[in-house]
């Protein structure tokens, strides 16, 4: 397990948020990404909870915003050094905003993420 400073974890989730194409970071709607520094739970490096792009209607108007969450320890966890837990921050944040755009997880892993 590597162990990563929270402020520079956080600062790896902006920067792999802001690798995203701005053509897509502008159509991101009503989300908000935040880094839990603990494991969360079993199994999970990032969770998305809301609803997707793809399945809102008029009738979503004045929802909280959905959320995607990046699980510090777990991705530490799982990485032997700092250019893995950047390269695993940057898959698990375009896996988790790809659930956000409404793709699921079978999709996701045949685009290899």
């Amino acid at each position: 397990m590597v162990e990563v400073d929270p402020e520079r974890f956080e600062a790896m989730v902006s920067e792999a948020l802001d690798g995203i194409p701005v053509e897509l970071g502008e159509l991101m709607d009503n989300v908000a990404v935040t880094v839990q520094h603990d494991s969360g739970p079993p199994g999970l490096l990032g969770l998305y909870q809301g609803v997707p792009l793809t399945r809102r209607s008029t009738f979503y108007a004045g929802a909280l915003p959905d959320r995607i969450t990046i699980y510090r320890r777990a991705i530490c966890a799982v990485s032997n050094n700092e250019h893995e837990v950047v390269e695993q921050v940057r898959r698990t944040v375009i896996h988790e905003v790809g659930h956000h755009f409404g793709i699921g997880d079978a999709r996701l892993r045949e685009l290899g993420w």
